[in-house]
């Protein structure tokens, strides 16, 4: 049986690796790939764009966009365009390759260095159509892409956790965090997360294709700052659990900084506890990043879920996924009949 609808959700460098992954299964199952991306981001070139011209950060939409770019050597070199982030600006007074008369005060006040050519080309389009779903598909269309980007809402949101040992002179002290940047490094123990909206409205077409889609899968990713926001959206967590699709985790290879002291198992029991009516058909993780497997396997059958172990890491031992591994891995379970 061919022609599964995959809905992945996430953001940022764990979204773009299951995407990439898709892409290696795309042809073979004949896959309609939908990605829900995150619109937290508040740091880097997204954080400063949000912060000054508004709308929607475009970092995270950027990475989907260019994971599922098309192969044809035009679209590639498109998506190298988007990627491709501004340098510093020679110093003041140094000519800069083909302008016969450098501007001083250009070069000391220097507004595109760190910024992806993407991101500028997405905060245009969400500008010049007043849609970000409109804009998406447009940069999609530019890009070839094999499959479409929906944001989770149409506007932005805040993250904000309750650290506890956020600083270090106060272990025990619990604070609030703010700005997804800051949870995403901080060195304390995340032990609850809340968006400010608490109800923004979800994306009306990301709806759409949960209601339609035979897979849902979540991760790998940030977990806190990737993964568990679409549970915190009321509408897309409620279409999350009425919809009739089977749902599919795949856990990192290893923890982050926001997730310092989650074992593996405890990743498992955030989906949970930020969404306990959620269930889970299968659960894909490398057997080396897991280690002893049964506590991971307990944590998946409370979800009522099965653990299935593959060698889906790169080679070289980094805690990075392998598209083309995760993709071989991901070919079974998402061409299983039920």
């Amino acid at each position: 049986m061919t022609g599964r609808r995959v809905v992945a959700f996430g953001g940022g460098h764990g979204l773009s690796a299951s995407l990439r992954a898709l892409r290696h299964c795309a042809p073979e199952l004949d896959l309609d790939i939908t990605a829900v991306v995150t619109v937290g981001d508040d740091g880097g070139s997204s954080g400063r764009l949000r912060a000054e011209r508004g709308g929607l950060p475009p970092g995270d939409l950027r990475q989907a966009l260019v994971a599922l770019a098309g192969d044809h050597p035009a679209t590639r070199r498109s998506a190298g365009l988007f990627q491709h982030r501004f340098a510093a600006a020679p110093a003041a007074g140094v000519p800069r390759e083909g302008l016969a008369d450098p501007d001083p005060a250009a070069d000391r006040a220097d507004g595109l260095a760190g910024h992806a050519v993407g991101n500028l080309v997405l905060c245009g389009l969400m500008e010049l159509l007043g849609d970000p779903v409109a804009a998406l598909e447009h940069a999609g269309a530019m890009l070839g892409t094999v499959g479409r980007v929906l944001p989770m809402s149409r506007q932005p949101v805040d993250i904000e956790a309750r650290v506890r040992g956020a600083d270090p002179a106060g272990p025990d002290e619990v604070r609030t965090v703010r700005g997804q940047h800051q949870v995403a490094v901080t060195t304390g123990r995340v032990e609850s997360l809340r968006l400010t909206p608490a109800a923004p409205a979800a994306c009306a077409e990301a709806l759409a294709a949960i209601g339609a889609a035979d897979w849902l899968i979540f991760g790998p990713g940030s977990w806190y700052t990737s993964v568990l926001p679409h549970l915190l959206v009321p509408q897309l967590a409620d279409a999350i659990v009425s919809s009739s699709a089977r749902r599919l985790v795949t856990l990192n290879l290893a923890a982050e900084k926001e997730t310092l002291g989650l074992s593996v198992a405890d990743h498992l029991a955030a989906l949970h506890w930020y969404l306990p009516e959620l269930k889970v058909d299968l659960v894909l993780a490398d057997a080396k990043a897991v280690g002893d497997p049964e506590p991971v396997e307990r944590a998946a059958e409370s979800l009522g879920a099965r653990l299935v172990l593959a060698p889906v890491a790169v080679t070289d031992g980094a805690p990075r996924h392998d598209p083309a591994a995760l993709g071989a891995a991901l070919v079974p379970v998402l061409g299983a009949d039920r």
